[in-house]
């Protein structure tokens, strides 16, 4: 999806932040904090935020497991804690981790117990795969005999995927080079189940355009009773291939051919089949529609039993039917189809209740996204959560004590709290995380709903991590709190966001601003707006935003007001009319509502200069800016744009058709709404910024642009970045040289 937002921890597992923090210390002697400086926020990590993890709750939901450093620093640790005592136990030690002939222990990336908590399973040495590092080597340890052996040693290094255990904790399955294997724990001998797999055939994961867009990446399950492997089967010999170019790694160019289904071409053809552990031929399920024209965006085994749940949405992606598939006779049943006139969205909160009578479903057939439970056939569905409010995220169903927590903010769309609801749908909704604490909440949860690691922060605050009691919020131990980075945020002495709401007439915008330091209201100030605007994410929210916070702060101290504001259809929880009205209309619904409310802005704040008006964004945020400025050269002075859609069309087809239909029956919204269409009118100072590497929005895009503006006679600033990807991030030196380079052309134009 075309983004370029801050990242929020995993529920399973919480990483130190990868973005910096930077302060400016107070002007005395003895003061040492690193002051303000690009170098300390991209370069120094002078103001780094501070993590904790892995994490996870046991089975006994009265203690969690972590990964930790040893006190002498070699290797890492696995250890549990007691979560009301805090009575730390060594699970396995660093010197359990050490595979034979090597001399120092395995960096534990991720791992995973046994059924039986007999074997532990580890991965490590793990490299990219697009956005995340999903292969690497896995190991097994064998707690009772402290063995520990590499898996798929006969395979090549680092390309394993995926790889769990069976039920009952004697095998190991995994994906390499697009093939699915089984591997026998204590014999290492390898199984494998498909054969097939390798240039456009792809067996348990998935091509690029299902992990970007359906946040599909492992594709294989095991059956409940371990005899039956699930899995996707991806062919993607009708995509189109796109070429990335790589001009620096030798004397001659090399191209990077990436299967990649733009708007309107051909898609994958995606099948789900299931196969014996033991090895044998796939046998595939026959679900009705063209495979080339709908999505099979969700597949587990349900429970206690040999059928799966499958989830196929439509090429438009505005219905889903969900099918329960017999795994042994292949038979197929639809028993729910969810519709909307616009989108919908895939999600994974299902949980089966009730000996597997019951499931939970996520829907917002009544205006709001809510959370329903559905009986096996289909036919009843009960609301569990109910009113004039969105859940945002479902954190614990435990039938046990009959509620579900989740994430919602009925009152304020920029925060995020703690509530529960009963899982009969009886009674109203009530609020746990407790008043006074304002800002983003989270909550890992234990099994039972009665523990939980919780993760709190705000605009000014960053994370703090600490194992808390649920009923009563109680800390019972603090696992990171960020003091030092508290002390020196402290001594900048910063404004913080001031968040107001903006009238345009349709509806109440969010918005912040930030103002200098030293800020005179009888002064007139430059104004920067930071964009987004599109549905797959939001700006406005009160949550710290580490590196791109600060980058805010430092060029509101150079004397610039920076104001964010949330249009309609970004991802707040306003309810199902907010998020929808975007639909068909990306680029042109955003770019109306933020001139109008910039025209509001300038009436509301007599301090703001109004003739020296910026805007930047990344992504879609960079496709906005560049519409903004070129519909409404009248309100935009200046604009800068970070690997951006120029023309929608030139997009994948997953992302860009859910929001704008098909191009076949929106060819004009299609035009409409992208900025080449404008660029016969910039007026502005422009300049343009992308990685020639980007496999997600391609260098084409940038040049198609530059193209079409020197047709026009457009004069405008332009920097690209050899073989940097999305985030245009790596390679030594690159995210300082990319804000100078930024800070640059705000200086001289702005």
């Amino acid at each position: 999806m075309i983004k370029y937002l801050t990242a929020f921890a995993s529920l399973l597992v919480f990483a130190p932040s990868i973005l910096t923090t930077t302060s400016k210390p107070m002007a005395t002697k003895q003061d040492t904090s690193p002051e303000l400086t690009l170098e300390n926020i991209y370069s120094k990590s002078a103001f780094q935020q501070k993590g904790t993890g892995p994490v996870r709750w046991m089975k006994d939901n009265k203690s969690y497991s972590a990964v930790e450093d040893t006190k002498g620093g070699k290797g890492q640790e696995i250890v549990r804690y007691d979560a009301a005592t805090g009575t730390r136990t060594i699970l396995v030690a660093a010197s359990q981790l050490i595979p034979a002939r090597a001399t120092k222990a395995l960096e534990v990336a991720n791992y995973e117990w046994s059924p039986d908590n007999s074997k532990l399973l580890i991965f490590s040495n793990t490299k990219k795969v697009w956005r995340y590092n999903t292969r690497g080597d896995y190991w097994v340890l064998n707690l009772k005999t402290g063995k520990l052996s590499q898996l798929g040693k006969s395979l090549e290094e680092s390309t394993l995927m995926f790889a769990k255990f069976s039920p009952e904790g004697n095998r190991v399955a995994y994906v390499s080079k697009q093939n699915i294997y089984v591997e026998q724990v204590a014999s290492g001998k390898i199984t494998k189940l498909t054969s097939d797999g390798g240039k456009n055939i792809i067996n348990g994961t998935f091509d690029w355009v299902y992990e970007e867009e359906l946040d599909c990446r492992d594709g294989f399950r095991w059956s409940p009773d371990g005899e039956t492997i699930a899995f996707w089967r991806s062919d993607t010999k009708d995509i189109g291939t796109f070429y990335l170019i790589d001009n620096v790694s030798d004397i001659y160019s090399k191209p990077i051919a990436l299967p990649y289904p733009k708007v309107g071409t051909k898609l994958s053809v995606v099948k789900v089949g299931v196969i014996s552990s033991k090895g044998g031929k796939p046998q595939w399920f026959e679900i009705p529609g063209d495979p080339a024209n709908n999505y099979l965006a969700r597949m587990e085994f349900i429970p206690k039993s040999n059928e799966l749940m499958i989830q196929q949405l439509n090429r438009l992606q505005n219905t889903n039917k969900v099918w329960i598939a017999n795994a042994k006779t292949l038979a197929l049943k639809t028993i729910l189809v969810e519709k909307d006139k616009a989108f919908l969205d895939i999600d994974d909160n299902i949980r089966w209740l009730d000996n597997e009578k019951w499931f939970t479903w996520t829907s917002e057939r009544d205006g709001w996204r809510h959370l329903y439970r559905v009986s096996r056939d289909g036919k009843k569905v009960v609301p569990v959560t109910h009113g004039d409010f969105d859940v945002v995220e479902i954190t614990c169903i435990d039938p046990e004590s009959g509620y579900v927590y989740y994430i919602a903010s009925p009152d304020n769309f920029t925060e995020r709290y703690l509530h529960r609801s009963r899982l009969d749908g009886t009674g109203a909704g009530e609020r746990v995380t407790p008043a006074g604490l304002p800002g983003q909440h989270s909550y890992q949860m234990s099994g039972d709903g009665r523990w939980a690691i919780h993760t709190y922060n705000n605009s000014v605050t960053p994370d703090r991590i600490s194992v808390l009691h649920v009923a009563d919020h109680k800390e019972a131990k603090v696992l990171q709190d960020n003091q030092d980075l508290r002390e020196k945020l402290a001594k900048l002495n910063l404004r913080p966001k001031e968040f107001f709401k903006v009238d345009i007439g349709e509806d109440k915008l969010d918005a912040y601003m930030i103002k200098p330091i030293d800020f005179d209201a009888t002064k007139k100030y430059p104004i920067l707006f930071y964009i987004y605007g599109e549905p797959a994410g939001s700006t406005v929210q009160n949550s710290w935003d580490g590196g791109e916070g600060l980058w805010h702060q430092y060029l509101a101290q150079k004397g610039t007001i920076v104001v964010s504001i949330d249009n309609r259809g970004t991802a707040t929880p306003r309810g199902r009319d907010w998020r929808k009205s975007i639909y068909r209309q990306i680029g042109i619904l955003a770019t109306e509502d933020q001139a109008k409310a910039a025209g509001q802005i300038f009436r509301m704040f007599p301090f703001i200069d109004s003739s020296r008006v910026g805007m930047w964004g990344w992504s879609g945020g960079g496709q906005m800016t560049l519409n903004c400025m070129f519909r409404h050269p009248e309100i935009y002075k200046t604009g800068l744009a970070v690997s951006f859609v120029s023309d929608q069309k030139l997009y994948d087809a997953t992302y860009q058709e859910r929001y704008m239909g098909l191009l076949s029956n929106n060819a004009k919204g299609y035009k409409d709404g992208s900025p080449i269409t404008y660029a016969k009118n910039l007026q502005g100072k422009l300049m343009i910024i992308h990685g020639t590497g980007d496999d997600n929005v391609h260098y084409q895009s940038f040049e198609m642009l530059v193209n079409e503006l020197i047709r026009h006679n457009k004069l405008f600033s332009m920097m690209s970045y050899p073989m940097r990807s999305h985030g245009i991030n790596e390679g030594e030196n690159t995210s300082l040289h990319l804000r100078r380079t930024m800070e640059k052309f705000w200086k001289e134009n702005l």
